[in-house]
């Protein structure tokens, strides 16, 4: 019997596949992520393996390389499923070995028309296997440092809302926390040298996927250059490289005088596996977004309050309307409608949501698929979710202050005419906003 194992965190995605599988003489094994997945690929030897792109654990960039890497433990197919319909990540898919790549939802007679186009050799398949900064009592306060998308814009006409990318400093209960290295980085490290002079530092940074926006100031970040300070790095797996790899490679010649291994600083990068961590007594509870690549975001539960960081991210209801066929529309748009309700329960009643508004409404249709949100769907989500404060976040390169002003203003009529309690704001460099514990 041919034997095909399913790899994907979502059950009921498992489920629909099983009986229509087992129906045409396939023998199922499933796996909830990607680590428990790799184990039964290499025990069971199916003859297909159909792994989704973003999973807790090891995500599939990572299964379908640590099978290639073994062609005779595994010698068979590979099939990438996703919610992504980018085609940098289909490319990527099948540049790491994938045979093919599906774009959920996926139809099990969709997968079957697939597995006919295949030959197997069952035969070799059926072997068995070889086989502490600060102190509660100053509450929670974050720091906005660096609030754009794509490029630094430095420059008269973005002197206010500012125009380094991406990066926010937390304090919370005790723990020093940065949200991605964007260009904001530096003065930030200014700033904690000038405020802890001789005294250690340490501090976690959380990097949400490793575009250069939001990795091009650690090399410019002065805390990593001081022997006493620890940082410790965490990040999901990207598509090719490590994250240790990713960092490193910008700072090789002859992009960067200095390499990250000649960093003084005590410097700790670990790769993500689980969705659910701690930093110190701080709850950390990441999820994937709509982006190209790996691309994660963050919710810290604190004393003083929940914060959500969603940089990047494109809603998906807008974008598969726009990109499906009459034929397809329904199924589409319910799909999407499905995914950016889970975000809406991943940010539900949140004190803090940053999250990536790049474009106005007039201006997505050119930018369709690119993997940024309309800033009227992001508000909408919000308000559905029940968040309190929103800042709009990843300001395009092209807006200047006005610009972005403007887009606040009408982000705020919408969220009015949606009958929401919502405050808005737009993210500005040197904003500081202190949360404290609700009093009971």
């Amino acid at each position: 019997m041919k034997k095909i194992l399913l790899i994907d965190d979502e059950q009921v995605f498992r489920v629909l596949l099983q009986s229509e599988l087992e129906k045409n003489g396939w023998k199922v094994f499933e796996a909830g992520d990607g680590e428990a997945g790799l184990k039964i690929a290499l025990q069971e030897k199916p003859q297909v393996v159909v792994c989704d792109l973003l999973m807790p654990r090891t995500n599939g960039y990572q299964v379908v390389r640590a099978l290639r890497a073994q062609p005779d433990l595994f010698p068979g197919k590979i099939i990438v499923t996703s919610s992504s319909g980018y085609d940098s990540d289909r490319r990527n898919a099948l540049q790491s070995g994938a045979d093919e790549y599906l774009v959920k939802p996926v139809k099990p007679s969709q997968l079957l028309k697939v597995l006919e186009t295949f030959k197997f050799d069952e035969v070799a398949h059926d072997r068995s296997a070889d086989t502490s900064m600060m102190t509660a009592g100053q509450g929670v306060r974050f720091k906005f440092w660096g609030v754009r998308g794509s490029i630094p814009t430095p420059g008269p006409k973005t002197v206010y809302y500012g125009g380094n990318t991406s990066c926010v400093e937390v304090r919370a209960d005790g723990e020093l926390i940065i949200l991605d290295a964007g260009t904001g980085i530096r003065t930030l490290g200014l700033s904690l040298a000038d405020e802890f002079k001789d005294q250690p530092i340490s501090l976690t940074l959380l990097i949400t996927h490793t575009h250069w926006d939001h990795i091009q100031g650690f090399p410019f970040f002065p805390v990593a250059y001081n022997p006493k300070n620890n940082i410790r790095v965490l990040a999901f797996e990207g598509m090719r490289k490590s994250l240790e790899a990713t960092l490193s490679s910008q700072m090789e010649s002859p992009y960067f005088p200095i390499s990250m291994q000649q960093m003084p600083g005590n410097i700790m990068i670990e790769e993500l596996k689980d969705k659910h961590f701690q930093v110190g007594s701080v709850k950390v509870e990441a999820t994937f977004t709509n982006h190209p690549g790996i691309t994660a975001c963050y919710k810290l539960t604190t004393r003083g309050g929940v914060i959500v960081y969603v940089p990047d991210n494109e809603l998906l209801q807008r974008l598969r309307s726009s990109k499906a066929t009459s034929d397809e529309k329904k199924d589409a748009e319910n799909f999407a409608r499905e995914r950016d309700h889970r975000l809406a329960e991943f940010i539900r009643g949140a004190d803090i949501v940053m999250m990536d508004c790049q474009y106005d409404c007039d201006e997505y249709p050119k930018y369709v698929g690119w993997g940024h949100s309309c800033v009227d769907d992001s508000i909408a989500l919000a308000v559905e979710a029940g968040v309190k404060h929103f800042y709009l976040f990843h300001h395009d390169p092209t807006h200047d202050d006005s610009k972005v002003t403007a887009m606040v203003e009408n982000a705020r009529a919408l969220a009015a005419r949606l009958g929401g309690n919502l405050e808005i704001d737009a993210a500005r460099e040197g904003l500081e906003v202190v949360l404290r514990p609700a009093r009971v």
